[in-house]
């Protein structure tokens, strides 16, 4: 389980995510969802600790970011929006550094080989990486992200710049994932997708947390009937904002 509590975050002077708590149980999809510079992709870097937060905790499985470093990133994966792979490695040589840095070797060349092959990366398995595609470049980050059976997933508009047969396949590795008791945090856009694959929606707006729940909690709260659209519901709460009360849906 992650568990988020008064996650802040300020860039100098600038208040970028304030005082965000939430939980994402074991088996658990939750979607992350707000207009441009709403704090989501703050939100997932804090979490994996490649920037700092200003105040609050961040737990995974009971371990503390802050104390635990290396306990808590053993236990995550992360899928940037832009990936920046190591570009004069093999497509086989990176997924086998990343499965090696997590001490993840054993069952490596099957593991590898079904991720390449469903991402359609086999027959540039010995190609470098500089020679890829940006579609590419994005399944092989999604690759490396579960070469190493994480138990949180943390993916950054992952959908985005992929291909259909890509979206499918990491679509059905995320309910996959969902089956085996894995807790997955996805930022999207695509409301839609969120619609349909998330269990629970995190709606942000400014840094704060303006809504949280399942949708039909979300239309609830928007004053909408059930057939209004995520989108529909997305845009009615964001331009609330603020006056939006933060606390999570009873």
């Amino acid at each position: 389980m992650l568990n988020v509590t008064n996650l802040t975050k300020y860039y100098k002077r600038k208040l970028a995510v304030d005082s965000v708590s939430f939980k994402v149980n074991d088996g658990e999809i939750i979607g992350l969802l707000g207009p441009n510079g709403a704090g989501k992709t703050t939100i997932l870097r804090c979490i994996t600790g490649i920037i700092q937060a200003t105040d609050g905790n961040i737990e995974i499985d009971g371990f503390n970011l802050a104390e635990q470093e290396e306990e808590v990133k053993r236990r995550i994966a992360f899928v940037p929006e832009v990936p920046t792979p190591y570009e004069l490695l093999t497509v086989t040589e990176h997924l086998r550094f990343i499965a090696m840095a997590y001490q993840t070797l054993e069952h490596f060349d099957e593991r590898a080989t079904e991720l390449m092959r469903r991402f359609d990366l086999y027959e540039k398995r010995d190609d470098l990486v500089l020679s890829l595609s940006k579609g590419m470049k994005q399944k092989l980050a999604i690759a490396c992200a579960f070469i190493h059976e994480a138990r949180v997933l943390l993916l950054d508009e992952p959908l985005i710049g992929i291909d259909p047969k890509g979206v499918h396949e990491l679509k059905d590795m995320i309910f996959t994932a969902k089956q085996d008791g894995k807790s997955v945090l996805i930022s999207t856009h695509m409301l839609d997708t969120a619609e349909r694959l998330c269990d629970r929606i995190i709606i942000l707006k400014s840094g704060s947390i303006v809504a949280e729940g399942t949708l039909e909690e979300l239309h609830h709260r928007a004053k909408m009937g059930d057939d209004a659209t995520l989108e529909d519901v997305f845009l009615t709460l964001t331009e609330e904002g603020k006056s939006v009360e933060t606390t999570n849906i009873p």
